[in-house]
């Protein structure tokens, strides 16, 4: 079928015609235009598309338009991977079906209220999106029935695979009626998803989006060849180089997540961490402050990134190249949304060349090998940038109410030049970062002799951590608990000591020692301290100062300027989720 139809030509209700128009949507996707009428038809389908292709839509319209609105039970279950990917999935629907009266949808998933979740099932869902181990728990309590159950959607399903929910997913299925529609969405089609469609479902109809027809000619993709140590170097200076606003960074393990997170922040980047060792109340709360501009970088495990759907994501890090490259599509498939252009950075160490072949070959894409912008490029961008900032505002201002500070200023001698140059450099010192002049390249390692073995030792060092970091830290495989809770598990693997926690030292006379009634105890890291005080008050990371974390409380200290600000912002706010008291530290 020709993708290039519209939506009215696919026999679709008014209810949903009409929100589709009203968020934009005209034509449908290819995997959309091919997957709709067969799924209209009754058919089983089995689509196979990466993420970005639309496939929530996909599946999700033809089962809207099949429910009754005047029968109050479950008639459709959606299983998804993740809490995240439920949630997206459970509110792409709500937008669709806005018009539809009478349709009720209800996400249930581990880490949030089953009582809640109860209640709204029991008040008429009729279509029941969540992950396999939190249905599995309603269908044991009795609080979900399938007797009317009609379709069955596996979204992701290789995803679920990889997660270790098959067992799971397979008595789902088992408990479903006889007679009913089965639909299974995923990006590949493992010997194990084969066997389940051959087992439960009947005659499917196979929909495959090929990967030229996935691939977004409005993603820019480069990548870089640098060492190890200067990955967080050289991601500032793509930020600031593009100014960018809005970007994801992906690490293959919870661990690397952390740190450079925290290295964000000592840097004075506003970034969040998302992965699998979080509370479902911190990774909603984070994920709140992403998508409205609160944070501007997240920085996310492939597992936990799962379900992140923000058209304005401007470029996506590849901080860690993927271990598998199915990843990689995943990943940059979250920039370039929407019409909107987006680009894609790899970094890639001497070890990771190999992997960078294997995602060409595998997205039949040649990526471009980028340089790390020099301390010229970024002087000459960020001078373009502010004098175009300044043509703009000329024109905008009413200069008038500030003739008279400019003639006060000529009396006493200093010329409109100067006096401009001085406001250039206060506002150049507010927006620009100090750099040095750096070689990032693996064969500067070997530059002189003593330096290339001092390198080449830290680098052995360093990639020795990194393997043994990845097999212990890396997100839940198979074995994992339901819904991939394999957190607590992995909890008693060590952090690495911080440079905050290396002792007290005297606040001087410039900033002020404030209290706050969580520690160690919470699980609280001094990045999670820097990233609420920041993100909450607005004030740059580097800013903050010395912090001390014990196991029932920690210390931090603040510019005196602002102690007042982060008192009234934070006090009774939330820090990981735990509502918390700030005070100034005093005698404590």
């Amino acid at each position: 079928m020709n993708s290039e139809i519209s939506f009215s030509e696919l026999n679709l209700s008014e209810d949903v015609l009409s929100a589709l128009t009203e968020m934009g949507f005209v034509n449908p996707s290819p995997i959309q235009a091919q997957s709709i009428p067969l799924l209209k038809e009754g058919h089983d389908v089995i689509g196979q598309a990466q993420t970005g292709t639309g496939k929530t839509a996909a599946f999700g319209i033809p089962l809207l338009e099949k429910i009754d609105t005047q029968l109050r039970y479950v008639q459709g279950v959606i299983l998804c991977p993740t809490r995240e990917l439920a949630v997206q999935v459970s509110e792409e629907l709500k937008k669709i079906s806005r018009n539809i009266r009478g349709m009720k949808i209800c996400a249930v998933y581990g880490g949030e209220s089953i009582d809640r979740q109860i209640r709204s099932i029991q008040s008429g869902a009729q279509i029941v999106v969540g992950t396999p181990g939190r249905v599995m728990d309603h269908l044991e309590r009795g609080t979900l029935k399938f007797d009317q159950v009609e379709t069955i959607i596996l979204d992701e399903a290789d995803e679920m695979l990889n997660m270790g929910f098959i067992d799971d997913i397979r008595d789902i299925l088992q408990k479903m009626p006889e007679e009913r529609q089965s639909v299974f969405f995923s990006a590949t089609m493992p010997n194990e998803i084969l066997d389940l469609t051959k087992r439960f479902m009947k005659d499917p109809q196979v929909v495959k989006i090929t990967r030229k027809e996935v691939s977004n000619p409005n993603i820019k993709q480069l990548y870089f060849e640098l060492r190890s140590e200067l990955k967080v170097e050289a991601m500032v200076r793509l930020i600031d180089f593009y100014d960018l606003k809005l970007m994801l960074a992906f690490c293959n393990t919870k661990k690397k997540v952390d740190e450079l997170v925290e290295e964000l922040l000592e840097k004075g980047y506003s970034a969040e961490g998302l992965h699998g060792d979080m509370r479902q109340s911190q990774r909603n709360i984070v994920m709140s402050k992403f998508r409205n501009g609160l944070v501007n970088i997240l920085v996310a495990t492939d597992v936990a990134a799962r379900g992140i759907d923000v058209d304005s994501v401007e470029a996506v890090f590849n901080y860690d190249v993927p271990q598998d490259s199915e990843y990689y599509v995943h990943r940059i498939g979250r920039t370039g949304r929407a019409g909107k252009s987006g680009m894609s950075f790899s970094f890639a160490t001497r070890r990771d060349y190999n992997g960078i072949r294997d995602i060409e070959r595998y997205i039949k894409t040649t990526i471009e090998k980028g340089n790390i912008p020099s301390v010229e490029e970024l002087t000459k961008a960020k001078n373009e940038r502010l004098s175009t900032q300044l043509e703009t505002e000329i024109e905008a201002v009413d200069t008038e109410k500030f003739l008279p500070i400019l003639a006060t200023l000529n009396e006493k001698g200093f010329d409109s030049d100067k006096i401009a140059a001085a406001l250039l450099s206060m506002v150049y010192k507010k927006q620009t970062h100090t750099y040095q002049e750096i070689d990032f390249s693996e064969s500067s390692r070997r530059a002189n002799t003593r330096g290339g073995e001092r390198d080449s030792r830290a680098t052995s060092r360093e990639r020795g951590r990194s393997d043994r970091d990845f097999g212990r830290d890396r997100e839940p495989s198979r074995g994992a608990d339901r819904d991939g809770r394999s957190g607590d598990r992995e909890r008693r693997n060590a952090e690495r000591p911080s440079r905050f926690e290396k002792g007290p030292r005297p606040v001087d006379g410039s900033q002020t020692r404030l209290f706050i009634n969580i520690g160690k105890g919470q699980n609280v890291r001094p990045g999670d301290i820097v990233g609420a005080i920041a993100g909450e008050v607005g004030i740059p990371g580097n800013q903050i100062g010395q912090i001390d974390i014990f196991d029932r409380f920690t210390f931090v200290n603040v510019p005196n300027d602002v102690a007042d600000k982060v008192i009234s912002t934070m006090d009774k706010n939330t820090i990981k989720g735990f509502k918390v008291s700030v005070e100034v530290a005093g005698n404590k």
